[in-house]
This record gives structure tokens, C-alpha cells and sequence, in this order.
């Protein structure tokens, strides 16, 4: 059984979640206060998982349901944000989120996560690829286990853009007026302005910021509007011909409609980790170990990759499954950039995305 939450019942707490990161410069130094919780035993009756939406293979949970007998509550998110305000605002009893690098370091310094029993996650530990392993979110990987990579770049209809354009540039085109979208995320929406004007996309330099917010508002005229996952519809629909979206969903745009072809600027974007973590307040954690090793075999991470298009961090589905999509070559990655946490500047980061909205 399953159940969604729309984002809006969050939005109201994004603020004060955005609020929060600023303390993190200080309090991610200190040490883990308490011990995992033992992965291994009886598994509980059920199991809650909130995860991004569209971002799990297609009988990922049925798979695990039928081979462990425990019942699995899927919640989905449009945010990283929102998974931040939701558990800082006190919600309790999921027992598996699934965040970016940077929100990592935001609930471990708000002591919002649980320490992994590594001892219960052996089994097929050794599929994962060394290479993202041991991030400097969290060294160890005592709080989270990689899940899927992916990263930010244009969804185009090339049917109705004849030009394929390959650069941020775009969403300031008067041709496309109505015709585009993006991303309705502050980091992403944000930091692809920066890299269109050769900045880190994590800059925390006012000045670069205010230019930012021009050029964020300069392509807003053009907008139809600032939308995350649900875009995909639009663009199979040929409602919206050029959107600001995550690799991995216009892979699945692309399987309805494959005149939808993405794109990735050549100014450069974001690439991302998001991982496998346990909040504190979960009543399930063998249950929650007993998942993390269900999606670390070869046979389900390939899946998943194959159902989401995004990367998978499983060099052994990578092995099994041709077709999956390559972790980026170091040529590539002289482009990308991954997100870190913004410290205090995250307050101005929230000012210019209200201003951004507002105008």
C-alpha cells in the first residue's frame, strides 16, 4: 500500500528548514552522539519509505514485500527541502529518506539522522562503485548508502525546437515565451545562472548572486512557470517544449515520447548523489537494513537505474546490464559540479529565490 504527499503540505516549512542550514558550519564537527541501532534480527511488520516521486524501480517494493513479508508505506517528495522541514518539524516514523549530498550534511548537523549498522549491510556491499564511496558529506558512509546519480540540463521537444540549443542561455529566448519551464528548487533553479555566467553554482559571492537573480528573472518572463517532476506530462503533451529538468526524468519523458531529448548545457550543471539514509524516529530499522541490502543486489539497482534513467552507483548492475546509463567520464565532470551546503549564506540563497518568485 502506498500513499502520496503532495508538496505543498511542506512548503510552509521550507523557510525554517532553509533557516536551519546555517548553523551547519559549526555543528557538523561534532561527533556522532550515538550508536547505530542493530540492523540484524526479526524484521518488523512494516516498513516507511519516503523517497523522491518517480524514483524507485517498477516492483521495487512489491519484490520486497513478497520476499520478506513486510509492509511497505511509500510516501514521495518533490525537495530536498522538504524532506529537511518535515523531519525537523517533528515527523517521526519513517524509517528510510532519500537525500542529496548536501541535505546529508544539513540532517547530520541537525542530528536528524541514525548511524548505520554497517555489520548488517555486507552482503552486497562490495557491488557499490569506490568512486562514490566515502564523499565528504559523510566520509565513512556511517549515515548513508548510495542510491541513484544524476544530473540537471534542458528536456527538449525536438520536433518543435529545431535548434537544439545547449545552453542556459535559452530560457532567455522571447521565441519560447510559454513554451518553457523550470525547475521549482532554489538550488537548481539558482545555481544553473551561475554556471551560465561561469560561476561555481554553490557561490556564496553577493555580487555574482544579484546577477543570478537578474538573469533568473530575465527568463522568468519567458516561463510558463517553475514546476519540478510534473513537467514530464507537459512535455509529452507538447504543452511545454523546453524545460530545466533532472536527467533521469526526461529519460522517462523520452520512453512516452522520444522526440524529448536532453540536453546538458555547456556551461556546465549539477550532478548528484542521493542516498539511502535512516531518520531518527523510525520504528523499523532491520526492516530498513533488510531494504538497503534488497536494492544493493545487482538485479534490483539495475531495475531501478532502468525504471528511473538515472545513474546507478551499482558497478555490479552496471556489469549485468549494458544498457544503464555510464557514470560521467573526467571529461564530463570538468563540467559538473556537485551541491554543498551554503552555511549562512543560505539565508541570502532564500532572500533571492523569495525576490526571484515575487517578481
Amino acid at each position: 500500500m502506498s500513499r502520496e504527499i503532495s508538496r505543498r503540505e511542506f512548503v510552509g516549512g521550507s523557510v525554517s528548514a532553509l533557516s536551519a542550514l546555517s548553523v551547519l558550519s559549526a555543528a557538523c564537527r561534532r561527533a556522532p552522539d550515538s550508536a547505530p541501532v542493530s540492523g540484524s534480527g526479526p524484521l518488523e511488520r512494516e516498513l516507511a519509505i519516503y523517497n523522491w516521486s518517480d524514483y524507485i524501480g517498477e516492483t521495487t517494493i512489491a519484490d520486497f514485500e513478497r520476499e520478506t513479508g513486510v509492509r511497505v508505506v511509500y510516501d514521495t517528495y518533490e525537495s530536498n527541502e522538504d524532506v529537511i522541514a518535515k523531519l525537523q518539524a517533528g515527523a517521526t516514523g519513517y524509517d528510510l529518506v532519500i537525500p542529496t549530498g548536501y541535505a546529508i550534511e544539513v540532517l547530520r548537523a541537525l542530528d536528524l539522522l541514525r548511524p548505520l549498522d554497517r555489520s548488517a549491510l555486507t552482503e552486497h556491499w562490495s557491488n557499490l562503485d569506490p568512486h562514490f564511496l566515502g564523499t565528504p558529506v559523510d566520509p565513512e558512509n556511517q549515515y548513508s548508502v548510495p542510491y541513484l546519480w544524476g544530473s540537471s540540463g534542458l528536456a527538449i521537444r525536438t520536433d518543435l525546437v529545431k535548434e537544439r540549443p545547449d545552453s542556459w542561455g535559452v530560457l532567455q529566448d522571447p521565441r519560447y515565451r510559454g513554451k518553457m519551464t523550470q525547475l521549482d528548487d532554489m538550488r537548481d533553479a539558482i545555481g544553473c545562472w551561475l554556471k551560465f555566467r561561469g560561476h561555481s553554482l554553490n557561490s556564496t559571492v553577493t555580487a555574482e548572486l544579484q546577477q543570478a537573480k537578474a538573469d533568473a528573472i530575465l527568463a522568468k518572463r519567458n516561463l510558463k512557470s517553475y514546476v519540478s517532476a510534473p513537467v514530464k506530462a507537459q512535455l509529452i503533451a507538447g504543452d511545454v517544449w523546453i524545460a530545466h529538468l533532472w536527467n533521469g526524468d526526461s529519460a522517462q519523458a523520452s520512453a512516452v515520447n522520444p522526440a524529448i531529448e536532453f540536453v546538458a548545457p555547456r556551461e556546465g550543471a549539477m550532478i548528484n548523489l542521493d542516498s539511502l539514509c535512516m531518520p531518527r524516529g523510525g520504528r523499523s530499522p532491520r526492516a530498513a537494513h533488510a531494504f538497503i541490502n534488497f536494492v544493493l543486489r545487482a538485479d534490483q539497482a539495475a531495475a531501478i537505474s532502468r525504471r528511473t534513467g538515472y545513474g546507478t552507483p551499482n558497478a555490479a548492475a552496471l556489469v549485468a546490464d549494458a544498457s544503464l546509463l555510464r557514470p560521467p567520464t573526467d571529461e564530463q565532470m570538468q563540467r559538473l559540479e556537485y551541491q554543498k551546503d551554503l552555511g549562512a549564506a543560505t539565508t541570502e540563497w532564500d532572500r533571492v529565490w523569495t525576490e526571484i518568485k515575487a517578481a
